[in-house]
Formats: C-alpha cells, sequence, structure tokens
C-alpha cells in the first residue's frame, strides 16, 4: 500500500507532477515571515523530545485539543509533561481529518524524521521515540533542521525596542542562513490602553536614547529604531492590524492626542482612529525612505476570550477571522502616499476570504512599472493557509492580477517544523496549474514557460523582490 504522504501527494495530474517534481521540489526556501525565536538560532537550540518542539507555543495545535475535549492543561500547563501533553496530541490527531493540521502533522513527521506511520494513540509511543532520539543529536537542532530544509533566508518579527541582539550574533559569526529582523511596530500604536502604553513607550525611550514627551519625540525615537534595525539587515516591516487606517487629522490633534493618552485618559474612537492614521502613515515614510518592503496583515479579532486571554495572555489560540469593511480606508491610505511618491514595496495579507477579490484589485490599482509586482496580494494568511484558502487566493490572483509575479509562501510560524508548509503550498500551486493543463486551459507547449513560473513562484520571485 502506497504510504499517505506519497511522491505525488496533492498532485492528480501527470502536468502537475512534472511542475513539481521537476521545477518546484528543489528548490529552497525564503521564509519571509515567521515568529521564530531569534535566541534559539543563535544559541543552535537542542529539542528534549517530540512534544515540546510540536506543542511549545502552537496555538493552532491548541485550539484543535480544546475542540476535543482536552483540558487545558495538557494545552498550555506548565505542571503537565511534555509526554503527557503529546499523548492528548495524539488523541486529537485523528479527529483533525480535513483539517490542515491533519497533513502538516504527517508531512513534518515524513519530511523531519522520515515516519511513514499514521499517528494516532497507538502509534504514539512507537513515533515519540524515534523522533525524540532523532532530536537529540545535532542534525535535528534549531539550525540543523532549519539547514534540512535548505532554508536561506528566515525574517523573523521583532518589535523596534528589541536589542536584536542574536540577529547581530548571527551576523558577527558568519552563518550561512540569513537571519535578518523585520519591523512591527505594534505597540507604539496600541493606544487603547493608556496605563500599558505608557509602559511601553518607556521602553522605547530607553531603547533609542530619545526622551519621548511630545508626539515628535515619539516618531524621532521610532526613527532612531528604525535606522537601527537597518544597520542589522531588516528589509522588511509588518503590521498587524484590524484595518485599515486613513482618516484625515492636522498635525494639533495629534499632538493632542499623544498628550492626552500619554498622561493616563482614555481616548474616544476617532482619537484612536486618527492617531493610528498618523502612525501608519509615518511608518510608511520610513519603509520608503530605506526602500524595505511594508506589509500589513489585516482582519483578525484577537483575545476573544476574556477569562482566558487573562489567565493565559495573548497569542494562546482564541483569535478569529473579523468583518471590517476597510477598501475605502485601504484605497485612502495606499493613494495618499502614491500622491506623495511615497508608497513603498507592499504586500497585503487579508484574514476573511470574502476580501480576496477586493485584494486582488487593490494591488493594480497602484502597480507604477517601477517593481514587476510591486504592490502583492500575500499568500493565505493563518486560518487562510490551508488548501482551500490557498487555491482561493491564488485563483483570485489569477483571475485580477499576475500569479507569475506573486512573492509565494511563508511559515509564518514559531516551529522549526513548519517548513513543509512551503512544501504543501508548492504542491497545490503545481497541481492548480498543472490541472489548468489537462483541461486545455494553458497550453502544453509552454511547459518550458509555466515550470520556470512555478520556480520563480517558488523561491526567485521573494529573492529579487526582497533583494535577498
Amino acid at each position: 500500500m502506497k504510504s499517505f504522504i506519497h511522491e505525488d501527494f496533492l498532485l492528480q495530474s501527470d502536468a502537475a507532477k512534472e511542475l513539481y517534481h521537476g521545477h518546484s521540489e528543489s528548490q529552497p526556501i525564503i521564509d519571509y515571515h515567521c515568529h521564530l525565536n531569534p535566541e534559539y538560532i543563535a544559541r543552535d537550540h537542542s529539542f528534549d523530545n517530540l512534544g515540546q518542539i510540536w506543542l511549545e507555543g502552537d496555538h493552532y495545535k491548541w485550539r484543535a485539543m480544546r475542540t476535543n475535549g482536552i483540558e487545558e492543561k495538557y494545552c498550555t500547563g506548565i505542571d503537565v509533561s511534555d509526554w503527557e501533553k503529546y499523548v492528548k496530541w495524539t488523541e486529537t490527531v485523528p479527529f483533525t481529518m480535513r483539517n490542515p493540521l491533519y497533513h502538516w502533522t504527517h508531512l513534518e513527521l515524513k519530511r523531519a524524521f522520515g515516519v511513514d506511520k499514521i499517528l494516532n494513540p497507538e502509534s504514539a509511543k512507537e513515533i515519540y521515540e524515534v523522533c525524540t532520539e532523532m532530536l537529540r543529536t545535532p542534525e535535528f537542532s534549531a539550525r540543523g533542521l532549519m539547514k534540512k530544509f535548505d532554508v536561506r533566508v528566515v525574517c523573523t518579527t521583532d518589535d523596534p525596542a528589541d536589542s536584536l541582539e542574536h540577529h547581530i550574533s548571527l551576523k558577527e559569526e558568519g552563518f550561512d542562513i540569513k537571519v535578518l529582523p523585520t519591523w512591527r511596530p505594534d505597540k507604539a500604536m496600541a493606544v487603547e490602553n493608556p496605563l500599558e502604553y505608557r509602559k511601553y513607550i518607556e521602553k522605547l525611550s530607553e531603547a533609542s536614547g530619545v526622551t519621548i514627551s511630545k508626539f515628535s519625540d515619539l516618531i524621532e525615537a521610532l526613527r532612531n529604531r528604525h535606522d537601527y534595525f537597518a544597520t542589522v539587515g531588516c528589509k522588511l516591516s509588518d503590521h498587524g492590524i484590524e484595518e485599515f487606517y486613513a482618516e484625515t487629522y492636522t498635525q494639533t490633534e495629534i499632538d493632542d492626542i499623544f498628550n492626552k493618552v500619554y498622561g493616563g485618559s482614555d481616548l474616544l474612537k476617532d482619537e484612536v482612529l486618527k492617531f493610528k492614521s498618523a502612525m501608519l502613515y509615518e511608518g510608511a515614510i520610513m519603509d520608503w525612505e530605506k526602500r524595505w518592503t511594508q506589509q500589513f496583515h489585516y482582519g483578525a479579532i484577537r483575545n476573544n476570550n476574556t477569562r482566558l486571554f487573562n489567565k493565559l495572555g495573548p497569542d494562546t489560540g482564541f483569535d478569529s477571522i473579523g468583518d471590517f469593511n476597510t477598501a475605502k480606508a485601504m484605497s485612502r491610505f495606499f493613494d495618499q502616499l502614491d500622491k506623495d511618491d511615497k508608497l513603498a514595496k507592499t504586500i497585503i495579507y487579508n484574514l476573511n476570504p470574502k476580501d480576496n477579490d477586493l485584494i486582488a484589485t487593490m494591488i493594480g490599482n497602484f502597480q507604477d512599472g517601477s517593481v514587476a509586482g510591486k504592490i502583492q496580494f500575500g499568500s493565505g494568511w493563518w486560518f487562510l493557509d490551508q488548501k482551500t484558502g490557498m487555491e482561493a487566493q491564488l485563483n483570485s490572483l489569477s483571475n485580477l492580477g499576475l500569479l507569475s509575479r506573486f512573492v509565494g509562501m511563508l511559515t509564518d510560524s514559531r516551529s522549526f517544523l513548519s517548513y513543509p508548509r512551503h512544501e504543501y503550498f508548492r504542491r497545490i500551486l503545481c497541481n492548480l496549474i498543472g490541472d489548468d493543463i489537462e483541461k486545455g486551459l494553458l497550453p502544453a507547449s509552454e511547459m518550458g514557460f509555466l515550470g520556470k513560473m512555478v520556480e520563480d513562484i517558488s523561491y526567485h520571485n521573494a529573492k529579487n523582490f526582497f533583494n535577498f
């Protein structure tokens, strides 16, 4: 019997198989957006066991386990062993069929460890022992896994106040995989909680060496840190926003709003929107000046469960897709930058699939011929980085833009085992194009061009777009 993860997994035509095996499969990986811990890479962290590397910080798995009736202590508990958590995960795996976790789990077992068995309670102990023994060898350290999957560039996600000490040590050491920071200034915009915002501003002030008492000081401090990130190799910014902000405002208004929130007072809704609009614009100008690429991840409602947020904190699996009418604000934001001739290369990621065609048409409004694919529709993100979500994103981009100029996949992950997500994407991409060839919708005579196209989407477009 053919193993579940076989060589033609997801490839449903001869053309798809030729595209994947002949062109996409061998391409290296550029992971230009992830949440890996740079300290783990700097000290070449080794993982104690399969339960630890799989379940530490993985809110995708935690959500599935909770849904399957697993107690919270086996997800985020500190008094439960890795083995006990792993056992509860293996009990859940069979119930994840048709969820991408089922595919990812078995892809990771196959590609990282060479394990072909289906994971379930019966196979759990054997798989745990085999994988744990391998994890305790140098080839399966943080760096070892990156090399195993032929990773060439990793861009982590970093706050402006971060020291970037681990990126610096890796750069000075000459580690042969580029590990670059990404500028993520979300906390500098988070004015909804004045007390927490004041604490953050004080932290930013210390990191930048700029005494912050007014809005212009805040921008000076951010610019100071923006310059510092550039010296460490940063080429991208990233913004996690509910929606786009493009309210009209005066400088006097923004100065007053900053003074109000810095002084500890709650802001009115229109004040929050104006402040975020000003901050988003100022950050975009800094990115344009340095020729960085700006990324916008929008559309999530975060921390929906107040009780468990108060107990467990953010990024623990209680976020969902939001429903925001953001097209006009998005258009105004990019249009203002374009009118000022200061629109940087841009990637837009939506979380609500209803916005796929919106984004695919919006990016066409601001292409200017200066760079191929200057404004990008980002790959299926978070709840959409599964087969249906990826296909929908690829189809919208194909129908309304140029798929051939797409910069491709990223992991958006905290795990060193997540690199098979690139393979998952590539197989889906090749199957989609292969299906068109088989149906006569694309010419089989152009297989050479189509092969080069999937090579570019898999690797070369990102390499050239970001100048890596």
